[in-house]
């Protein structure tokens, strides 16, 4: 399922999510107008690798504003557009930026211990992938019964269908899982980082009930 939008909207206007949107924007297009060699030390510099963390703290942050392709940025930043400007909404302007960079390096440190556990730890990590899942977990828990307009593959034709958030992210958790399982003998050849997905997800789940009780609202 492609999600189309949300049909819950927003009482603001998401600064904060746009902001985001565009930082991305403008360091993948960086990214694409640099030559192999460059592009590759750029990655290694600021992606996660979780071998040189240690020595590179600063690879938890800068990693999450990076894209390996257009594909991948494409469906990053489409995801945020859809799901984050209410969550922004709801948590606030400088509350929702520290959700979101805290759920990014949950989501780094995750994937960074499975790394080691599965011996790939020298591949670099870059992508919003994990902070966009910790958003995705507090829309769920802020917005269980919203509506999501989505477009789903049914049979051999495309149809859009207006599905419960609940189904919708819970349907999407369940295959990060699934292929987190399933890929995990083959982690040290690269592909996808599922586990900083699922620890996204979870971060940002469990986060977000903290931020709504203890952080004055800006």
């Amino acid at each position: 399922m492609i999600p189309i939008k949300d049909i819950n909207p927003s009482r603001s206007f998401p600064v904060v999510n746009l902001s985001i949107i565009i930082a991305c924007s403008i360091l993948w297009l960086y990214q694409v107008s640099l030559d192999e060699t460059d592009f590759n030390v750029f990655i290694y510099s600021f992606g996660l690798v979780p071998s040189e963390l240690f020595f590179n703290p600063h690879q938890l942050l800068t990693h999450m504003f990076l894209h390996g392709s257009w594909p991948h940025i494409i469906g990053n930043m489409w995801f945020l557009w859809v799901f984050g400007d209410n969550v922004e909404d709801k948590l606030g302007k400088l509350r929702y930026l520290l959700f979101y960079i805290l759920s990014g390096v949950g989501a780094g440190l995750i994937q960074t211990f499975v790394s080691f556990l599965t011996g790939s730890y020298d591949i670099p990590m870059v992508g919003a992938s994990g902070a966009i899942s910790g958003v995705l977990g507090a829309y769920l828990y802020l917005f269980p019964h919203a509506r999501i307009l989505a477009l789903v593959p049914i049979f051999f034709f495309l149809t859009f269908v207006e599905v419960p958030a609940i189904f919708f992210i819970g349907l999407w958790v369940f295959i990060q899982i699934i292929n987190g399982i399933l890929t995990l003998p083959f982690a040290s050849m690269g592909g996808v980082a599922w586990f900083a997905h699922i620890g996204g997800f979870l971060v940002g789940y469990k986060l977000v009930r903290t931020f709504r009780r203890q952080i004055p609202r800006w």
